[in-house]
């Protein structure tokens, strides 16, 4: 597995520069969102999980796309208000990326080879695939749309305990 990218500088819903390192030490979850999807009810679940972990070295970074269904069309400015007044996210959340294709974001193009998906495919098949990183990034789990952020709660919660 390549070193994970740690000096990216990520670039915040709000347009200001994040160093990846910022979250050195903490198990991470990041996820690529979209607001008129069939699954964006999971915001709630990503929102619970933040606020019961996150005092624990543990973060959620969402990632809007508009790759899948042309189901996240909204600004930055406008994810950003409905991510805020309908679910109350209060974890990261990063500008529009690509996830697959040419201009993929490195941290995607780190995770999908960290862990493929079915059959070995590095493609992302839809919004809200989720992928739950290790503290000290030598663990990626990779999970489908489908799954619920509940459904990974017992992960996490051993991986934060390692």
């Amino acid at each position: 597995m390549k070193p994970f990218p740690q000096d990216l500088i990520l670039e915040t819903i709000d347009l200001k520069s994040k160093p990846l390192a910022d979250f050195d030490g903490k198990v991470l979850l990041i996820v690529n969102t979209a607001s008129e999807c069939g699954f964006t009810g999971q915001y709630q679940g990503l929102v619970q999980l933040y606020k019961a972990y996150h005092q624990q070295e543990f973060s959620v970074l969402g990632f809007p796309c508009d790759q899948f269904g042309h189901q996240e069309p909204n600004s930055n400015v406008q994810i950003q208000q409905f991510c805020q007044s309908t679910y109350q996210v209060d974890f990261p959340m990063f500008s529009k990326t690509e996830v697959n294709g040419s201009d993929t974001h490195p941290l995607f193009v780190w995770l999908k080879e960290a862990a493929p998906g079915v059959m070995g495919t590095q493609r992302i098949k839809w919004n809200f695939t989720k992928f739950l990183v290790s503290r000290d990034r030598t663990r990626v789990h990779r999970y489908a749309s489908t799954t619920t952020p509940e459904q990974i709660a017992n992960e996490l919660e051993l991986e934060l305990q390692s």
